[in-house]
């Protein structure tokens, strides 16, 4: 596997990336924006004819169409990240469950009974401490120390 300064997009994914991030831009939206007001204000030069109408029907059906697409690819190109991501932190963790690495292939009524048992947990975590005692300033400046002194025993190794 490359390393995370080597991996860079090819092809489709470098296009479908660059038209995600300009479209969800302020650009897009005034340039879209601009579209319709001049649709409308050519209205009455062209008699609202059903050709005008047409126009602009065809021309928003056709990029919705393929916005659907385009949007779709890249929620599961950012779906699959998150679950990678996710992966990660399961696998470094020992004391968290390795058979929650491939969750999102269960069943709904599964993910139901995990979740009433997660539900639990917190419930019990919920009385036994409040919440200034499991995410205090002190207690982030502990966590930190830790992981700075495990990734210089580490870089030792």
């Amino acid at each position: 596997m490359k390393k995370n300064d080597d991996v860079k997009p090819h092809g489709f994914d470098k296009i479908s990336t660059a038209v995600t991030h300009a479209t969800g831009s302020t650009a897009a939206f005034i340039t879209a924006f601009s579209i319709i007001l001049l649709w409308i204000i050519t209205g009455p030069i062209f008699s609202y004819s059903d050709t005008w109408q047409l126009v602009i029907n065809t021309g928003t059906t056709i990029i919705t169409f393929l916005m659907v697409f385009l949007i779709q690819r890249s929620q599961n190109k950012d779906s699959m990240a998150v679950h990678l991501k996710l992966n990660e932190l399961i696998i470094a963790n020992e004391h968290a469950s390795n058979r929650l690495l491939t969750i999102e292939e269960i069943s709904e009524d599964d993910l139901k009974v995990l979740k009433l048992f997660y539900k639990k947990v917190a419930d019990l975590e919920n009385q036994s401490l409040d919440l200034e005692e499991t995410h205090s300033i002190d207690k982030a400046h502990s966590n930190h120390k830790k992981k700075l002194s495990a990734k210089s025993t580490s870089k030792k190794e």
